[in-house]
């Protein structure tokens, strides 16, 4: 071989080699940098609360990014919110795995376009494939495969959930065995579909059971809360609708605007989710959901899960998510309200996954019964799932 194809070569290697180093290093600082925690574990909720949470039968959360980083979650780790050893000391039964595909850079609460991106950076920084640097869809379909892997690579310890009879073999199988949970997969926001309605089926096929209009800017289905113009349901939004409800694909409210969300309740012929938000009622902002569309949701038949971060629930503690699920179900009732942390979303959480048994006892302290509680925490979503996924 010629001395200049060696040193081609040899460059080659090094660039390779300098490459994947990065991409560890790279994804290792902005994991530990955005998902952070109010409060550190060990956390130490009362006797009572941490004997009624260990009895819980089924413990559930609506919204997790946790796939975006590239954190093996088979593994125990002592940042971000959550991994499958911490999910499973947590007592957890079925977790949301929701995919991120595309935020606008200088991300704020008020107003975003989509012109500018970061998860390009966030894809090749953690050593994904080529493709998922320039196609949304590819980076959904990417992370997809992930959450398989993860549950082969478990040993059995995590299944993913795309229909009821999986989702009611795993409650059984707990019962003899709780050292298990399972997973379904959510997208934030339909840019994913890259405006062709022909792949709401290849997120379906790539067992994609939950989907969000929206995220963070305004798209082809309609507008974000955080979105330029806050529209509402496009006539491409409609058609999309129509499409995933003929697949038992459940609609997600989360950063839909005002307009959005009244015009989805409008339209639905099934129930309808919001998997991780907050109220107007104990925290006013543009994004949380008013009195309204609280009630229609609930009219739906649906379910709304309440998150653990600041601008959601206005503290930075279980108290304050304690305060907005009291202050939902006063309103429209306790079946229809549930656990949406966002853990992993870029976000400063009152607790990882481990701390869940301190939001039981901050329940406790507003006077919820057992029973209550036990829906709360998971029993709702069971109920849900059971109902709404695919047969």
């Amino acid at each position: 071989m010629p001395k200049f194809f060696k040193k081609c070569l040899f460059a080659l290697s090094i660039l390779i080699f300098l490459y994947l180093i990065l991409t560890k290093l790279v994804a290792n600082i902005a994991d530990r940098k955005f998902n952070t925690v109010t409060l550190e574990a060990p956390y130490h909720p009362s006797e009572k609360a941490l004997a009624l949470y260990n009895s819980l039968p089924f413990v559930g959360d609506l919204h997790s990014d946790v796939l975006l980083w590239n954190r093996d979650i088979t593994k125990r780790h002592t940042h971000g919110h959550e991994d499958i050893p911490r999910m499973i000391e947590a007592n957890m039964a079925l977790q949301a795995f929701t995919i991120v595909s595309k935020t606008p850079k200088n991300m704020n609460f008020e107003h975003n376009d989509d012109k500018t991106d970061n998860i390009t950076m966030v894809m090749a920084g953690t050593g994904r494939p080529p493709a998922t640097w320039f196609s949304l869809k590819e980076r959904a379909l990417q992370q997809c495969k992930e959450l398989y892997d993860f549950s082969d690579a478990s040993q059995g310890k995590l299944r993913v959930i795309t229909n009821q009879s999986e989702l009611k073999s795993l409650i059984s199988d707990r019962a003899s065995n709780p050292k298990q949970m399972g997973g379904f997969l959510g997208v934030e926001g339909m840019q994913v579909l890259e405006g062709d309605i022909n792949n709401v089926q290849v997120m379906y096929d790539a067992g994609i059971r939950m989907m969000a209009p929206t995220h963070f800017f305004d798209n082809k289905l309609g507008g974000s809360a955080h979105g330029m113009k806050k529209g509402g349901l496009t006539p491409f939004g409609k058609e999309v609708i129509q499409k995933m409800e003929s697949l038992d694909i459940i609609v997600d409210l989360a950063h839909a605007s005002p307009a959005l969300t009244t015009d989805i309740i409008n339209i639905a012929t099934r129930p309808l989710l919001v998997s991780h938000i907050g109220v107007k009622g104990t925290c006013d902002n543009l994004r949380n959901l008013s009195d309204q569309h609280l009630k229609g949701i609930a009219a739906t038949g649906g379910i709304i899960g309440i998150a653990v971060f600041e601008q959601a629930v206005c503290g930075t503690d279980a108290a304050a998510t304690a305060r907005a699920i009291k202050y939902a179900t006063d309103l429209i009732g306790i079946k229809h309200i549930a656990m949406g942390t966002d853990f992993d979303g870029a976000i400063p959480a009152a607790f990882d996954v481990t701390g869940f048994p301190l939001i039981v006892d901050e329940l406790m302290k507003l006077q919820f019964s057992d029973a209550g509680i036990s829906a709360i925490m998971g029993g709702n979503i069971r109920d849900f799932m059971l109902k709404n996924l695919p047969k």
